[in-house]
């Protein structure tokens, strides 16, 4: 068995399978790399040897199990983050089993990794009052808290994903009548989403300042670059370590940016605003997806309990249960 090239097989994946024959969303292909790039330096330290050295069977299936292990332990990666690893890493081998038959034995051990299962537990969302709390945490005495209380006032009201937030651009943000912004989401679909007149108010006086700025990006970094995930997911919880001062829920919740979408979709549903509506507002594939946020959302059940007819059955008195029943039962 001759020795695979794996990092032109890497490169070759990247550039003509996924953006020339798949052409690949931008939220697809960094999500990919994100991944790869993880993989190559967990592997050069179980390897001792640079990523551009690899050959494809040193990248086995002990060795991603052991990275996509280290992940939950070290990052502390959810289940499903853990997937979503998995699938990018699978999608790789798909590609390599065309193009290196003679590694068919290892490639399929890879493919054989099962995803690992996990409990659908209730969204997380915020309220409206930890949302005031949240919005009103950034200092907006300086250019950061400005443009941190921004990002976050477009984030709880548009509901867009991470990469979508950080991915706006100045073009995208139209402030006339019909007011809205334009994101590029999963599926290469394009989708616009509307803003009120609070967020069209602030987004002007944000444009207005950072216009004299060259960069592009609406929401830049310090060095005018895009911001990085990492980077969005650190304000987040800075600001909720802020809030949680005034706002005493805010310290029994873990949010993070995905969190801050659950709320926009939470308050466009107890609005009263149709599940289809919601599923375009979010951009979801399926009205099915947006079931979660019914599932989550207790005041709702609580409504439609006020509505139903009380039960008029009597109180029956307790009797113990035969013991070889019982015992039965148990089991």
């Amino acid at each position: 068995m001759r020795t695979a090239g794996f990092s032109s097989l890497l490169e070759s994946f990247f550039s003509e399978r996924l953006i020339h024959q798949r052409q690949a969303s931008p939220h697809t292909i960094s999500s990919y790399r994100d991944t790869f790039r993880l993989l190559l330096q967990f592997a050069q330290r179980s390897l001792h040897k640079p990523p551009s050295r690899f050959a494809l069977e040193d990248i086995n299936a002990p060795l991603v199990t052991a990275f996509l292990n280290d992940l939950e332990n070290s990052r502390k990666i959810s289940a499903r983050s853990r997937n979503l690893r998995l699938t990018a890493v699978r999608s790789f081998f798909h590609y390599a089993a065309y193009e290196e038959p003679a590694h068919a034995e290892q490639i399929q051990r890879v493919l054989a990794i099962p995803d690992k299962r996990y409990s659908r537990t209730l969204v997380q969302f915020l309220n409206r009052s930890e949302i005031d709390a949240l919005l009103a945490a950034p200092d907006q005495r300086t250019w950061l808290g400005r443009r941190d209380h921004a990002l976050l006032l477009v984030a709880v009201q548009t509901g867009l994903r991470l990469s979508e937030l950080t991915g706006l651009q100045t073009h995208d943000v139209h402030l006339t009548t019909g007011a809205h912004v334009r994101c590029l989401g999963k599926g290469r679909k394009e989708r616009c989403t509307p803003i009120t007149k609070h967020s069209v108010a602030v987004l002007k006086a944000w444009l207005r300042e950072s216009a004299n700025g060259s960069t592009e990006w609406l929401f830049p970094s310090a060095r005018g670059g895009r911001l990085s995930a990492d980077a969005v997911q650190d304000l987040v919880a800075k600001y909720v370590a802020v809030a949680g001062r005034s706002c005493s829920s805010l310290r029994k919740k873990r949010v993070t940016p995905h969190v801050l979408r659950h709320a926009a979709a939470m308050e466009l549903l107890q609005a009263g605003v149709d599940r289809s509506v919601i599923a375009l507002w979010l951009g979801h594939e399926s009205i099915e997806t947006t079931q979660i946020y019914v599932d989550a959302d207790l005041a709702l059940k609580e409504k439609a309990l006020a509505k139903t007819t009380p039960a008029n059955g009597k109180h029956k008195r307790f009797r113990a249960e035969d013991s070889l029943l019982a015992f039965l039962k148990s089991l």
